[in-house]
């Protein structure tokens, strides 16, 4: 059986530079999937042409946008890279270009060109959960997201901001600590 190797993690994007090449469909579903999970990114466009929609996503996130065909110059100061282009060419100079210059880089709907994959996400307040298929199966994703989004209570936030409010009032050393908050904690597991 194969196995999901990805390693997951949250990044900061309001502490990153974000290089989005392309102004198409593929860039505007890329733009609204980090608007939705982090609005504070810091993202630059360049594109030789951008659809209307796209640009009013770019605007509504602050993003800067460059009418200008890619370049190698425009990764300068990114850590992130996503290429959106319907050029193949283009996507893979992208890659290439990002290889060179050690940035993560994800190649929209090219797997083996990708660093990382933009799955699906579930936030209600301060939790979060990502989705992953390993870039096999963005629907099943979808699908997942949309099954947690119903399951996960609304009110989560509430439980963890009191419980981080509990946390902080509990005295000892490390372990001690986990072990008092997996005490409370075990019974939101098995209440069912």
């Amino acid at each position: 059986m194969e196995r999901n190797n990805l390693y997951p993690i949250f990044l900061k994007t309001v502490q990153l530079e974000v290089l989005l090449v392309g102004g198409g469909y593929v860039a505007e579903e890329k733009l609204r999937f980090l608007a939705k999970s982090s609005p504070d990114a810091s993202v630059t466009i360049v594109t030789p042409m951008i659809r209307k929609s796209t640009l009013e996503v770019a605007k509504r996130i602050g993003a800067k946008v460059k009418l200008k065909k890619y370049r190698r110059k425009y990764l300068k100061g990114k850590q992130l890279v996503i290429a959106t282009t319907d050029v193949p060419a283009v996507n893979e100079t992208v890659y290439r270009d990002c290889r060179k210059k050690h940035k993560l880089v994800n190649v929209a709907d090219n797997p083996p060109l990708c660093d990382f994959y933009m799955g699906g996400i579930v936030t209600k307040g301060n939790v979060k959960v990502a989705i992953s298929t390993n870039g096999k199966s963005p629907t099943t994703a979808k699908r997942l997201r949309q099954f947690f989004e119903e399951v996960i209570p609304d009110d989560i936030n509430k439980m963890v901001l009191n419980l981080n409010s509990y946390r902080k009032t509990i005295k000892g050393d490390f372990e001690q600590k986990v072990d008092k908050m997996n005490e409370i904690t075990e019974n939101l597991v098995n209440s069912n």
